[in-house]
């Protein structure tokens, strides 16, 4: 198994690493235009075997694959989020990482819970649709390309879109 062939979906309030999930919904496409259930099950069926999925969690499971599946085939899904969710997007530069320093500190400063993750895969920041950094998402709306927001215009848009909305 390869780093490759997992990825990381959320599942409830946490992140899970799901292996082969890439190749089932190649597999599965197939039944695309199917009830969501038969797609959502066929999931299951292909990525139980690779994966430890608990007995009690098998429907929030087969929801998560399910608009994994979507989303590959380009249609609009519907995150589940449990609160901010913040995206730093760039390589690493010293701009890039003073951006996280600045959002970390902003959380603190409003004393707001946040997931904050930092993006330096250029693959994976193209795929979110962008192409200059440091950037900023926050909660899939992207807030900031190619600048450095100041600390009271961040805890704004922060308050905006905090754990109330």
């Amino acid at each position: 198994m390869s780093p490759q062939d997992i990825t990381q979906i959320s599942l409830g309030k946490f992140k899970v690493g799901i292996n082969g999930l890439k190749d089932a919904v190649e597999e599965v496409k197939v039944l695309r235009g199917r009830p969501d259930e038969e797609i959502a099950q066929a999931l299951f069926d292909r990525l139980k075997p690779r994966n430890y999925i608990p007995a009690s969690s098998r429907e929030e499971y087969k929801q998560a694959f399910l608009r994994e599946f979507k989303k590959a085939l380009g249609e609009k899904v519907i995150e589940e989020r449990t609160g901010l969710s913040i995206k730093i997007l760039g390589p690493g530069c010293p701009s890039c990482d003073r951006l996280e320093q600045t959002v970390m500190e902003a959380l603190v400063d409003l004393e707001l819970p946040a997931e904050v993750d930092h993006i330096r895969d250029l693959k994976e920041i193209h795929a979110l649709g962008v192409f200059c950094t440091p950037a900023l998402i926050i909660n899939d709306d992207v807030k900031a390309v190619g600048n450095l927001p100041t600390r009271e215009v961040l805890k704004k848009w922060l308050r905006d879109m905090g754990p109330q909305k």
